[in-house]
């Protein structure tokens, strides 16, 4: 198992994955580190829970917006909102999503 050890609004982290997918892991934590950053921008405080929460809404927010262009170039539907979904699946592994997330913020704030 690989690691990599990043930095992300100053802090240092060593992060876990496969062999070989280090470069992606430092690509991804630049991606995230921009998005720190472009926070920052907007001046307040905030504590490191606050704003991993705030850099999620904007990744998601990015995400949502690709899967809209994304339906359009092909064709699909369009969604107004995001629908409800009924599939438990989804659902379990939306709260999984949400539990990884709580514990890297509840560990950032302990840094």
């Amino acid at each position: 198992m690989g690691q990599v050890t990043v930095r992300v609004n100053g802090y240092s982290h060593t992060i876990g994955c496969r062999d070989g997918e280090e470069a992606h892991v430092r690509e991804l934590i630049a991606i995230i580190d921009s998005k720190v950053q472009s926070i920052r921008q907007m001046g307040g405080q905030f504590s490191e829970s606050r704003m991993l929460l705030h850099v999620a809404l904007l990744l998601a927010d990015e995400l949502g917006d690709m899967r809209v262009d994304m339906a359009r170039a092909t064709g699909g539907h369009v969604p107004d909102a995001p629908a409800p979904t009924t599939d438990p699946r989804l659902a379990e592994r939306l709260a999984r999503i949400a539990e990884r997330i709580e514990g890297i913020a509840g560990s950032l704030e302990r840094s």
